[in-house]
């Protein structure tokens, strides 16, 4: 299953290799008694949910200390699979629901992930700055914007401005009406070959 993520991420150390590895059992088991992945999915974990996270990767490329906010993280998506990948880089996950957030911790642990920590939090009670806020389509553009605006550092050492990186579906014209001169939107087909990537995007928006 693995082989998905190695496809197009070449350059794994063994250790990530591994900790991508574990994911499935990991997940499998938690799910099991906490839902955190709807039951039909869980057979599609790497492509629908590890690869679909890692498609923010594909547009930037974390540098070393990094600051990165995960909003409405669920079961850890996007922040596990890039904590994984950017071992360098300083990840914290939020979730208003707990019981997802025990998931989060329980695999980070599992993993050994040192640079990840999940909290029982609405992103609104964030008090910290970040370098870059992702998160994987929890609400509209423009209340996950009123929700982190604010939460963000004003030096930049990535290749892009800090910004937001929000995976999205679908037709978002109207959803980003109002933002479209900050927006940079990116296709996941021109990355992932897989149909489910079709009509996937990562969406930046520079603060």
């Amino acid at each position: 299953m693995i082989s998905i993520i190695t496809k197009y991420f070449t350059d794994l150390t063994p250790l990530q290799k591994q900790q991508f590895e574990q994911l499935f059992e990991l997940y499998s088991f938690w799910n099991s008694q906490i839902n955190v992945i709807s039951r039909k999915d869980i057979d599609f974990l790497f492509e629908r949910h590890v690869l679909h996270s890692l498609g923010i990767a594909k547009v930037m490329n974390f540098q070393p200390s990094t600051q990165i906010l995960d909003v409405g993280t669920g079961g850890g998506f996007p922040g596990i699979p890039l904590a994984i990948l950017f071992p360098q880089s300083n990840f914290l996950l939020v979730d208003s629901i707990g019981k997802k957030i025990k998931v989060v911790n329980e695999v980070a642990t599992a993993l050994s992930l040192k640079n990840l920590v999940g909290k029982h939090q609405r992103a609104e009670e964030v008090n910290q700055k970040f370098d870059f806020v992702v998160s994987r389509a929890v609400t509209e553009f423009p209340v996950f914007y009123s929700w982190v605006k604010n939460k963000f550092l004003t030096t930049n050492f990535n290749q892009l401005p800090n910004g937001i990186l929000y995976l999205k579906g679908g037709n978002l014209k109207e959803e980003f009406k109002h933002f479209y001169s900050k927006a940079q939107f990116y296709d996941l087909k021109n990355y992932f070959t897989e149909e489910f990537f079709e009509t996937k995007k990562v969406v930046y928006y520079k603060m």
